[in-house]
């Protein structure tokens, strides 16, 4: 029997995602902000999720966060932790899982007073059977997935 020799070329073969890593903070849809532009202190009012606009604006953890108004932006900038979603606006059932994937913001829950998003409705649907096991597993992987 012959014995063939391979050089390990361990760089060639790791994981893309080992060289890249994603911001803290999910920014997604046409403006390039935190949560596509939706103000994220609206998802803990009595009116649901609403549209941000450029007006009424921070930065936050190199995110440009929108919102609908001035008393929501003083809100957030004085405690941005309550309002922010958790996993940076990742998808909390795809960090549970161990990887990053974009958040929806109108796929979302209000757990526990924090704000989780999700990829999809239907993948809400899956992270609602069981809330406090996912957070627990996502906790986790949380920010290390990130890398």
């Amino acid at each position: 029997m012959k014995r063939r020799h391979f050089l390990a070329l361990p760089l060639c073969f790791a994981p893309l995602k080992a060289f890249a890593s994603e911001p803290e903070i999910f920014t997604g849809g046409e403006m390039g902000a935190a949560l596509s532009g939706y103000d994220a202190v609206s998802y803990f009012g009595e009116g649901g999720p609403m549209q941000g606009a450029i007006d009424f604006k921070t930065e936050w953890k190199g995110a440009v966060w929108l919102f609908a108004s001035a008393a929501n932006l003083a809100a957030f900038k004085a405690t941005p932790e309550a309002f922010a979603p958790q996993y940076g606006g990742y998808c909390a059932y795809a960090v549970s899982k161990g990887s990053t994937a974009p958040g929806d913001p109108e796929a979302w829950t209000v757990h526990g007073s924090k704000l989780y998003v999700n990829l999809s409705p239907g993948i809400r649907q899956v992270w609602k059977r069981d809330i406090p096991g996912n957070i627990a597993r996502a906790n986790g992987y949380w920010p290390a997935v990130l890398q």
